[in-house]
């Protein structure tokens, strides 16, 4: 009884702080339904579901002292229930086998692959001797070699003949699972192709919201030139097809490729000026300002500016949550509360992972999130230390400074644990830019966008590339300097979930108990730095493996498998490229054949159809790793495609019992996106 006085006491002096932990709570259920190891069937969801509901109901019968922690418990069954909902309401088929023939399809999507490929995605998909219930409904293909027989259009249906597989798991158990990503997006197969596409049938002449912001990218890319052009264009419509490699190489290790990115900053850039700009217009009509309510008709024609925005845009994820933050804080001024508050943020984080569960996996919504928790919680303490004692022309600098410190110091433990980097100058580099983008490229788009209809545009996009190229010299300016970039190592997977918890226990909870966070903090931190990094990796091909040698990992070949080469050389921290890392390894004169020593263990990899062919001497209690597949009987634990594509890469870690092995597949379990038994 004690304990539970307790416990309502405590939750007592919390009366009125604790809505911002509804979206913490809903994102824990959802958290648990991706790290359960097997896929949960239907019943068990409407199970939860039905859970979810007797606790609201509970929750209006149980006395006050304990209604919070009901409708604690109710926001987690909901966020477990709404996960696995979305997961069954996305499922298609997925290509389970590598396939080679012709594909056709409808263009819905135009990118850029990492190789700097032009890269299309296709639905309303054909595959020939494939059933339609077996057809994928979205596949991705890049596009190599010549392409100069057609300019691909949104909506246009083509033809190709191309080389698609499955989407692949991660490179190593615990990493990035594309799978998983694929799943949500509707993409059933990835691939290639190397001859030309074909017009199968022309765009339709009915113009679409994608067709639009392809056809205003390619007017702001002929207006402005290539590569001003294309920035613009991705800061505008959404569209980075046209943006180099090497200037997103410039711009992330400079920290401001979230420049490119249309969320928080645009749209609250966006919302900012349209905002001010109506309000102050009104303020210099007499009439208008006397008798009409302007701070709530500017709030709506902002939140009109901010829909179209959203819509033209392409509205992904990242501007999704952009946009419903937007709309919170201007809803807000319209019924006359505070616009910028952690209750607006909690409601925006709420809509967002009702709408898309999935989203709070990936490196766009933690960083979001978590810059704007805490600019709203330093911005809400510095409000209530009183008014700040400078200069008025000295405070915008300072709120610059204090924002880009702020955001920085918020978004660097998530980007260096999934990008594993950490940009040394990011700091000096955004406040340079984000001013310029703030005061030159974001104003100056909302007048071309005004004067479009009138033919005027260039009175916007000129200023508007000025600014542009000032960003980009900036990032190639601070991307050029010596250690520019560090890099650190994949931190284990309670680290970021640790860091979270801990820094929103500091931020949300009320009274001095609060400073227990920064001991969660602290914990997560010693976990990351005490990371063990695997002794060997094993592709889930066969094609590579990575070994350490000292503190460096070295590979069994420079070239080939380049994806899963770098990802893991990321991973350990390390900036090298494959074929620094390949000459790491001790070649011996067989060709085909790399050996390593792993304490007592030998670990061969052998590669190529003849190198496999001929290998038929396997060391006792020795790791056999084979590209092909093989009919000699061998007598050691061989690795080879067929039992990789069950198990998914294969971690090797050295203990005092010998080798420890760790697949991907007992990390991620077997879900829908992975095994198709599970699929509907």
């Amino acid at each position: 009884m004690q304990l539970l006085a307790w416990i309502g006491a405590t939750l007592a002096a919390q009366r009125g702080f604790l809505f911002p932990w509804a979206p913490v709570c809903l994102g824990l259920g959802i958290g648990v339904y991706f790290q359960i190891p097997t896929e949960p069937s239907l019943a068990v969801l409407w199970a939860v579901g039905l859970g979810a509901l007797l606790c609201g109901i509970a929750a209006w019968r149980v006395p006050e002292i304990g209604r919070p922690a009901v409708l604690a418990l109710g926001l987690v069954a909901v966020g477990f229930a709404v996960a696995g909902a979305r997961a069954h309401r996305v499922a298609g088929p997925v290509l389970d086998w590598r396939y080679y023939g012709p594909v056709e399809g409808r263009i819905v999507g135009i990118d850029r692959s990492a190789s700097d490929a032009l890269r299309l995605t296709l639905d309303r998909v054909v595959l020939a001797r494939v059933a339609p219930q077996k057809t994928p409904h979205r596949v991705r293909v890049a596009l190599h070699g010549a392409q100069d027989f057609i300019k691909p259009e949104p909506h246009m249906t083509v033809v190709l003949t191309g080389h698609l597989a499955p989407p692949s798991g991660p490179v190593e158990p615990g990493g990035f699972d594309f799978q998983r990503h694929a799943w949500f997006q509707g993409i059933g197969a990835i691939g290639y192709t190397r001859t030309p596409v074909l017009v199968l049938a022309p765009a339709p002449e009915r113009m679409s919201l994608f067709g639009l912001r392809m056809r205003l990218s390619r007017a702001i890319r002929a207006a402005l030139g290539a590569e001003t052009g294309a920035l613009a264009a991705a800061v505008t419509t959404g569209d980075r097809s046209g943006i180099a490699q090497s200037t997103l190489e410039a711009l992330r290790a400079s920290n401001l490729a979230h420049l490119l990115a249309i969320s928080g900053l645009h749209m609250g850039l966006l919302v900012g000026v349209v905002w001010g700009g109506l309000r102050y217009g009104m303020a210099l009509h007499t009439w208008s300002a006397l008798y009409l309510p302007t701070k709530k008709i500017a709030a709506v024609l902002a939140l009109v500016a901010a829909t179209g925005y959203f819509l033209l845009s392409g509205g992904n994820v990242a501007t999704e949550r952009a946009y419903v933050m937007a709309a919170v804080a201007l809803v807000a001024v319209i019924v006359d509360r505070r616009a910028i508050s952690l209750r607006a943020v909690a409601t925006a984080a709420m809509l967002v992972l009702l709408l898309r569960p999935e989203a709070m996996l990936g490196p766009g919504f933690q960083m979001s999130f978590a810059a704007t928790t805490a600019l709203v919680a330093v911005f809400e303490l510095l409000r209530k230390s009183g008014p700040l004692r400078m200069p008025r022309y000295v405070r915008p600098v300072f709120a610059v400074a204090v924002s880009s410190l702020v955001a920085g110091l918020a978004t660097a433990p998530i980007g260096a644990a999934h990008f594993n980097t950490v940009s040394h100058y990011g700091l000096a580099a955004n406040l340079l830019a984000v001013p310029i983008m703030g005061t030159v490229v974001v104003p100056a788009a909302v007048v071309a966008a005004c004067l479009a209809p009138f033919g005027l545009e260039a009175v916007g996009l000129v200023p508007m590339g000025i600014g542009l190229d000032a960003i980009l010299a900036v990032a190639r300016g601070v991307a050029g300097l010596e250690g520019a970039v560090g890099h650190v190592p994949r931190p284990p997977v309670a680290v970021l979930p640790g860091l979270a918890l801990g820094f929103l226990w500091l931020i949300l909870w009320q009274g001095g108990a609060r400073i227990g966070g920064l001991a969660v903090v602290l914990g997560a931190v010693l976990l990351w730095v005490g990371a063990e990094r695997p002794v060997a990796l094993i592709a889930d091909t066969g094609g590579l493996v990575g070994v350490m040698t000292g503190d460096k990992r070295a590979l069994s070949k420079p070239r080939g498998a380049g994806f899963v080469a770098r990802n893991w050389l990321e991973n350990d921290g390390d900036g090298a490229d494959q074929a620094d890392a390949a000459a790491r390894w001790r070649a011996i004169d067989i060709p085909g054949q790399r050996k390593a020593q792993i304490g007592s263990t030998e670990l061969w990899h052998v590669f190529g159809k003849r190198a496999v062919a001929a290998f038929g001497a396997c060391p006792e209690g020795g790791i056999v790793v084979l590209s092909h597949e093989t009919e000699a009987a061998l007598a050691c634990d061989v690795w080879t495609p067929k039992r990789l594509r069950d198990t998914g890469s294969v971690a090797l870690y050295a203990g005092r019992d010998g080798i420890k092995r760790i697949t991907a597949r007992e990390v991620s379990g077997r879900r829908m996106w992975n095994t198709a038994a599970f699929r509907p």
